[in-house]
């Protein structure tokens, strides 16, 4: 399913202030355009009155003087000056008596008007006047007042876009800054709060409610940790009973070989449920602020070294070998080191190749971190396995359990004695070399 793009909000107010502005400026232009127009046809329209008395004029001046072989010259010197007019005087019979000499042969656009002259019965009787008054530069004007006025309202709007979305991303600035806080939120970090003390007050209702929201799913998560630390102490102390009791049970005679089949399964369970009851006792002591106690380790491959001894059997097994590279000195807390290491290579030794080698590597990561990491050649962990393998109880691969061994929990320790060395869990499988590992402060 495709989604449609989302656009920010700086474009989406810098596109609407433009489309405003646009508007706006098109209605300014079309009225003042009008306008001018309006003025420039009332104009002409006047200058045709003023020119049509003078033609009457001119004629009643004829009709007076009786001499109206003069009415000819007398009207191509008045418009000798006048280029832009037009006069035509015809007979009722619509016979031309007089035109102007320099009339044009083609005339755009014009504006007109007729009106009648009355003369002597005996000269031409009644006639009719067409007076044209030639638009054509006062056309052109216009048409360079709209081109004018298009451009202004275009570079307008483009100029108020560019400006809005400078405006609405500086105002947005403080929003971006709270976007950055909420990023640096994480799991592992429940007491870091937002800061309003920067943002506007139409932020700080928003930043209270979240940091509120913050406050109770802290409390919530303090209260879902103390219920699985009780309820563990609680299984702890039945199930260590329960252990110690089946084991002189098995160290008694009389019971048939089914029975202690049966009494040995059940123990290999209790075991089983025992180590999953430790596990979840320390993750809840651990999330609920159990710090790292950390002393001083010359040489962290020494460690590595007393845990691969641990796993010799398994290794030896699995037909892996081990090759330690690299080694780092710093404070760390030794066993629970020991017991992440114990993890990682645990979870190495069931996935490996059989016959391959598992790398153990420790380097310097600088600004005071060291990594560690488990190297196997194996199957490779999907990508998106990848960021929820240090969750609890998460597999990659539920076809490939190992219900006898693991429980699930390893790694989300891995993460915890991680967390606890201010530092974080890793995961990378590429080209079928899988790289789960940890960071750590060196002090």
């Amino acid at each position: 399913m495709k989604h449609k793009a989302n656009w920010s909000l700086d474009r989406r107010l810098s596109t609407w202030f433009a489309i405003q502005t646009f508007i706006g400026l098109a209605l300014v232009s079309v009225a003042l355009y009008m306008t001018i127009a309006m003025s420039l046809e009332a104009r002409q329209a006047t200058s045709l009155l003023q020119k049509q008395a003078v033609v009457t004029h001119l004629l009643d001046e004829a009709w007076a003087d009786g001499d109206v072989s003069k009415l000819t010259h007398r009207l191509d010197d008045y418009f000798s000056g006048h280029t832009d007019l037009v006069l035509e005087l015809r007979e009722q019979n619509d016979q031309l008596i007089y035109s102007c000499k320099h009339i044009k042969a083609h005339v755009e656009r014009a504006h007109t008007v007729k009106f009648l002259l009355s003369s002597p019965s005996d000269v031409y009787g009644d006639l009719t006047a067409k007076l044209a008054m030639d638009t054509s530069a006062d056309d052109r004007l216009l048409s360079r007042l709209a081109a004018t006025l298009a451009a202004i309202a275009l570079f307008g709007a483009m100029i108020v876009s560019a400006g809005g979305f400078l405006i609405v991303r500086w105002g947005h600035a403080p929003l971006q800054q709270l976007v950055d806080q909420t990023k640096g939120l994480a799991a592992d970090m429940r007491c870091k709060r937002l800061d309003g003390s920067a943002q506007p007050g139409e932020l700080q209702p928003l930043v209270e409610q979240f940091n509120a929201l913050l406050d109770r799913l802290e409390h919530a998560y303090e209260q879902m940790e103390g219920f699985n630390s009780d309820v563990a102490h609680e299984l702890n102390t039945p199930l260590s009973i329960l252990i110690t009791s089946t084991e002189l049970v098995l160290r008694k005679e009389g019971y048939s070989e089914e029975s202690r089949d049966m009494l040995g399964s059940n123990l290999e369970d209790l075991h089983r449920m025992s180590a999953i009851i430790k596990d979840m006792l320390f993750l809840s002591q651990s999330e609920r602020g159990s710090n790292a106690r950390r002393t001083l380790v010359p040489s962290l491959a020494a460690v590595v070294d007393d845990v691969v001894d641990y796993h010799e059997a398994a290794l030896s097994d699995a037909s892996l070998q081990v090759k330690l590279v690299g080694d780092v000195a710093g404070e760390f807390d030794v066993p629970l080191i020991k017991r992440a290491i114990s993890n990682l290579l645990g979870n190495a030794t069931r996935y490996a190749e059989t016959g391959s080698t598992v790398r153990i590597e420790l380097t310097q990561q600088g600004a005071g971190l060291v990594g560690l990491a488990v190297v196997n050649r194996g199957q490779a962990i999907g990508e998106e396995h990848l960021p929820h393998l240090f969750n609890r109880f998460y597999r990659a691969d539920p076809s490939r359990v190992q219900t006898g061994s693991n429980h699930g929990l390893g790694l989300a320790i891995v993460a915890t004695i991680a967390r606890m060395h201010g530092g974080q869990p890793f995961a990378q499988s590429v080209d079928g070399e899988t790289s789960i590992g940890l960071s750590l402060k060196i002090a």
